[in-house]
Formats: C-alpha cells, sequence, structure tokens
C-alpha cells in the first residue's frame, strides 16, 4: 500500500465538513486500496466539536483512515498535504452585501493562501467556502509560487443540480444528462448551459420542447437553489454540497469519459475570451496524465453570451473589490 494521502478539510465541524470527513475517511473519495490522514482545522472556539467529531471518526473504525490531526492554525493544518478543502468561511449575515462578504472573507483566504507554502509539493487545493471563485482567487494570488492550475472552487453543486432539473423535465434517469456545463461564477448569475447539454446523447433542447422552460425556469431553478433549501429547510445545502465535493475532487482525478466534460472554476486562460486568471467555471476535462484541459470550441450563441457576460462581469467586479489582497 503506498504512502496515505493526507487531506486538509477547513470548517471540518461544520455542516458540510460534518456531511463529508465520514466520506473520506471512509475510502469512497480515493478507493479502498489507498489510506488517508484527515487534518481538521477550525476556528478556535469551534475545537471541543471537533474533538468530538474526531472521536466519532475513530469508533467507525475505517480501515482505511490512517490517522486524524486536529488544529485551529492552517500552517499546522495544511502542513503536508495533498489536498487541501477549503470548505469554511464567514456566512453572509443579515443586511451584509455580497461585497461585505468578500472583504469579511479575504483575510481567511489570504492567510490560507500562505499557509500552502507548507503543504506537499503536490498539493491541489479546491475552494467550497462562498465567496468561492473569489476566495479561490485570493488563495492562489497568497500562494507564492504555487502553479495557479492547482487552484479549483467548486461548481459541481450547481452542474447537479442543473442535471436533476433537466432528466425531471425530460422523465429520465439523472445518468443519462451529460454534458451540462457551468459558465462563470458560484452565485445567482452562473449559466447553467443546456444549449450543449445532451440527454441520452440527443441535444436537450430537442429531447424538452420547453424551450421558454429552460431559458427561464431551468435557469433560475439552478441559480436560486441554494437561497430555496434555505427558505424550504432553514439551513443551508450541506449533505448535497459534500457530495458534490466529492464528485469535484474525484473528476479532477480521473479521466473524463469520452465525449463528457465537467464543470469547475478554474484559472482562466483566455479561452472563450475571459480574463487570463480569472477563476471562472468552464467545462473541464480530465486526461490520461491526471492534468485538466477546458473544452474548446463549443457553441456560444448570443442568448448564451449575455448569459456569460453576465457572470463574467460580476466576476471582474468581485476581483476589482479585493484588488489590495492580490500579489
Amino acid at each position: 500500500m503506498s504512502k496515505p494521502i493526507k487531506v486538509a478539510v477547513t470548517g471540518a465541524g461544520g455542516q458540510i465538513g460534518y456531511s463529508l470527513v465520514f466520506r473520506i475517511a471512509s475510502g469512497e473519495l480515493f478507493g479502498p486500496e489507498n489510506k488517508v490522514i484527515l487534518s481538521l482545522v477550525e476556528v478556535p472556539q469551534a475545537m471541543s466539536a471537533l474533538e468530538g467529531l474526531a472521536m466519532e471518526l475513530d469508533d467507525c473504525a475505517f480501515p482505511t483512515l490512517a490517522g486524524i490531526e486536529m488544529n485551529s492554525d492552517p500552517d499546522l493544518g495544511f502542513a503536508d498535504c495533498n489536498w487541501v478543502l477549503m470548505v469554511g468561511s464567514k456566512p453572509r449575515g443579515p443586511g451584509m452585501e455580497r461585497n461585505d462578504l468578500i472583504r469579511e472573507n479575504g483575510p481567511i483566504f489570504t492567510g490560507q493562501g500562505k499557509a500552502l507554502l507548507k503543504a506537499a509539493a503536490d498539493v491541489r487545493a479546491v475552494v467550497v467556502g462562498n465567496p468561492c471563485n473569489t476566495n479561490c482567487l485570493i488563495a492562489a494570488n497568497n500562494a507564492g509560487d504555487l502553479p495557479m492550475n492547482r487552484f479549483s472552487a467548486m461548481t459541481k453543486l450547481d452542474e447537479n443540480r442543473a442535471k436533476a432539473q433537466l432528466a425531471q423535465k425530460a422523465g429520465v434517469a439523472v445518468e443519462q444528462v451529460t454534458n451540462v456545463a457551468i459558465w462563470g461564477n458560484h452565485s445567482s448569475t452562473q449559466f447553467p448551459d443546456f444549449f450543449n447539454a445532451r440527454i441520452n446523447g440527443r441535444a436537450a433542447t430537442d429531447v424538452i420542447s420547453d424551450h421558454d422552460w429552460l431559458k427561464s425556469g431551468f435557469i433560475s431553478t439552478v441559480q436560486t437553489r441554494g437561497a430555496a433549501v434555505i427558505k424550504s429547510r432553514g439551513k443551508s445545502s450541506a449533505a448535497s454540497a459534500a457530495n458534490a465535493l466529492m464528485d469535484h475532487v474525484r473528476a479532477l482525478i480521473t479521466p473524463t469519459p469520452d465525449g463528457d466534460w465537467y464543470s469547475a472554476a478554474v484559472p482562466s486562460d483566455g479561452s472563450y475570451g475571459i480574463e487570463k486568471g480569472l477563476i471562472f467555471s468552464f467545462p473541464l476535462r480530465t486526461k490520461d496524465d491526471g492534468s485538466y484541459e477546458i473544452v474548446q470550441n463549443l457553441p456560444v450563441n448570443e442568448f448564451s453570451k449575455e448569459k456569460i457576460g453576465i457572470t463574467t462581469k460580476e466576476l471582474l467586479e468581485e476581483k476589482a473589490v479585493v484588488a489590495d489582497l492580490l500579489k
């Protein structure tokens, strides 16, 4: 058996963390042949809850769990880690504007970006804590010479939501929906691309005749699904977010099936006219060597261009808010 994979999870004592860490520890993410060490990172006032979480992990007696570490200092928590899953962030408070939230979280991700310099040489960082695109941009720009392509932000939950909506509308199993791309920001401006989506190998627009729904109800449902969950449940998405994070990491480490793609926010290389370096969700493919590539030359019609332009504008505005935090 190879050396254990060390995985840091920030905000590990929160709802998403609780739904996530047992699945990682069980071997579900990296396979039963790989042991994992979990590095659980929390704010100081949550360390007691973290100790209870560690007890539960011990009590599961997972054969793939090689160790548990707990820290409130990311410098210690990220040391020698191969994966850093940045789940924790400050939530938006009453009356707080999105730009206020960005400024509140900025220093957190500045510090965590710098802490990544303590991680393993092959470390990869995934940002989940919102606003995840811009938090990812801050972390990446404060991580010294760590390559930008080691960073990504999660839009897999949006992709999963879009697939579920299309499957339900078409009356098919969700696995029959493929080629769903989320463009832009993980926010209410994101564009879930139904034009390039496939259902049983056919264009989604051929299978679903209600094009008005696709252009309005479908997009708005995906864009506002998180808020709908909060309104109904009284709490934000947790299990579905943890599940999407598992899907996100698996997509990055597993060659993508021929003809398909997945969604993740990664540093732009200028594709589709998006400013280079902006953390933007694209359709991606993971190659056999474990690297990813942005899918090129997808048709982008005028409707799509307008939607992509809206989410691009928002990301550029967010970048301007944190300009002083970018090295």
